[in-house]
């Protein structure tokens, strides 16, 4: 990955998040800044920029800040430890199917209500143009 540093103002610009919501994830410590610069900047790099992007999808199907928490806690082990302690690394897999698992269902959620929102302004549309009468 690029290791280039990023202020946080390019983070914001990338991810679309505010650079409110960007500290309020530093706080809570789902994301740390890989550096800072001499004048004491937060400085990310693409990988980051990756976590917040894991974040920023995860939030709008419901999951809590503790999940979101404990599933980056598990992808950075899968990918920071190449040789896991027997049945560990299956441990994790399955925690991170069991994210899948519940952002599939989600999705399907977010799915019905797209459709009733649609069929809602359908019908306010025809309220508003009705069809000419024969």
């Amino acid at each position: 990955m690029d290791d280039r540093h990023m202020q946080i103002g390019e983070v914001a610009a990338r991810t679309e998040l505010s650079l409110r919501t960007i500290r309020h994830y530093e706080e809570t410590g789902l994301v740390v800044p890989s550096a800072r610069s001499q004048g004491g900047f937060r400085l990310y790099t693409e990988t980051d920029v990756q976590r917040l992007m894991v974040i920023r999808r995860m939030k709008p199907l419901g999951f809590t800040l503790d999940q979101m928490r404990d599933l980056l806690d598990a992808t950075d082990r899968l990918d920071a430890e190449p040789a896991l302690e027997a049945g560990e690394g299956e441990a994790l897999l399955e925690r991170v199917r069991e994210y899948e698992k519940a952002a599939n269902e989600q999705v399907d959620k977010l799915r019905v209500q797209l459709a009733r929102a649609e069929d809602f302004a359908a019908t306010l549309r025809g309220r508003l143009h009705p069809a000419p009468a024969p």
